[in-house]
């Protein structure tokens, strides 16, 4: 009885939302009315699939589990910019009711029914080619106050939010290893949120991680998705990978003679799940030497930001935002989050914001290209000290 209760909402809620998308668009469609029959049907296939999703991971054999959750993850995405484009068809009919004729009324809305369906079909085959793709090389450098000569091009390369999970497996791990290992960096930043999934199912796929080659080694912070995950197991997976995990702790490496501490947070919201793994920048930094030529934070969410600038680092890496994935959610970060993507300064603080190296959820990237980041330190110039700049980068 409770799991029907806990279903009503959702199938009341996506029936709906069907519903009125077939009623807003499908009329006005200048098509036949076998046409609309069609389109009335694959509302219809659209809404069960998310359903059926919803119950994938209770699904036997994880491979039907998988193709499921694949096939309800592009229906949600599809169906997310169908329902954005109708509302916002809606609003501009509306607001054309007064200084349209009745027949140039009619003439708008057949044409922007169609372009509604475009517009959709556009998004989503666009967002899923970028989403599906290897993400490209990001280039940023950071300008440092005080920066020795040993650290002048000290490089890190950062991957982020891969969302190992139904859809990502090792094919897609694999490739993202070999162009990091191809910058040759000094060091690799993993800021969280690597997988969606246990240990049990996603251990094949999260294998290529062991090949991740550095000077200074891989380092690895969790993201809130290690958390739902089950972050013990993961922790101790990822160590046995290679990775050096840091959870509120720090490691000081030495590049040239120059002494660079690398911190590392439990994810912003890990007390909610462990009451012992608080992420705290502070306690990170304890005991690090008061010399080191820059002190960096890795940590999965922006808004550690204002306690890394208070213990005083130099740099934060984050991920998380995935700098919003797919329009319109692009817009709707910043409401929760302080930075969505790219280079910010927060008083004497540098924060990098990965849109991520994967995806979440709906395979679709539009607007929002994923990326694996190498940010150089370069000495800062005059005018790097004041405010906020534009990040140097380029995409290759």
């Amino acid at each position: 009885m409770s799991l029907r209760r806990s279903l009503l909402l959702p199938v009341s809620l996506l029936g709906l939302l069907h519903a009125y998308i077939g009623w807003r668009v499908l009329p006005d469609l200048p098509v036949g009315f076998e046409v609309r029959i069609a389109g009335g049907a694959f509302l219809l296939v659209s809404c069960a699939l998310m359903l059926l999703g919803l119950l994938a991971r209770s699904i036997r054999p994880r491979a039907l589990s998988d193709r499921i959750a694949a096939a309800a993850l592009f229906t949600a995405g599809l169906f997310s910019s169908l329902l954005v484009f109708t509302l916002l068809r809606d609003v501009v009919l509306w607001a054309a009711r007064l200084p349209l004729s009745a027949q140039h009324l009619q003439m708008l809305e057949t044409s922007s029914a169609v372009l509604v369906v475009g517009l959709t079909v556009f998004a989503t085959v666009l967002g899923f080619v970028n989403a599906r793709r290897r993400a490209r090389i990001k280039r940023v450098e950071i300008p440092l106050r005080n920066l020795p000569q040993a650290l002048h091009g000290f490089s890190i390369a950062q991957i982020s939010d891969i969302h190992v999970g139904p859809t990502i497996k090792r094919g897609y791990v694999d490739a993202i290893v070999d162009a990091v290992n191809a910058l040759d960096a000094d060091l690799i930043a993993v800021t969280g949120d690597v997988v969606d999934g246990s240990v049990q199912d996603l251990a094949p796929h999260t294998e290529p991680l062991a090949r991740l080659r550095a000077r200074h080694g891989a380092f690895f912070v969790t993201g809130n998705h290690e958390y739902y995950s089950g972050e013990q197991a993961w922790t101790a997976e990822f160590k046995r990978l290679g990775l050096r995990v840091l959870l509120n702790e720090h490691v000081v490496v030495r590049h040239r003679g120059a002494p660079v501490v690398i911190a590392g947070v439990t994810d912003y919201s890990s007390h909610h799940f462990n009451t012992t793994q608080r992420s705290d920048p502070a306690a990170a930094l304890v005991g690090a030497p008061s010399n080191a030529a820059a002190k960096i934070l890795l940590a999965h969410q922006p808004r550690s930001a204002a306690a890394a600038a208070t213990a005083g680092f130099d740099l934060q890496l984050s991920g998380h935002t995935h700098g919003g994935q797919f329009w319109p959610w692009t817009l709707f970060v910043r409401f929760q989050q302080p930075f969505t993507a790219g280079l910010h300064r927060l008083n004497n603080l540098w924060v990098y914001i990965s849109r991520g190296t994967g995806y979440w959820g709906p395979p679709n990237r539009f607007g929002a290209p994923s990326e694996i980041t190498l940010l150089r330190l370069v000495p800062a110039k005059p005018a790097d000290t004041l405010g906020t700049l534009e990040p140097v980068c380029r995409a290759l």
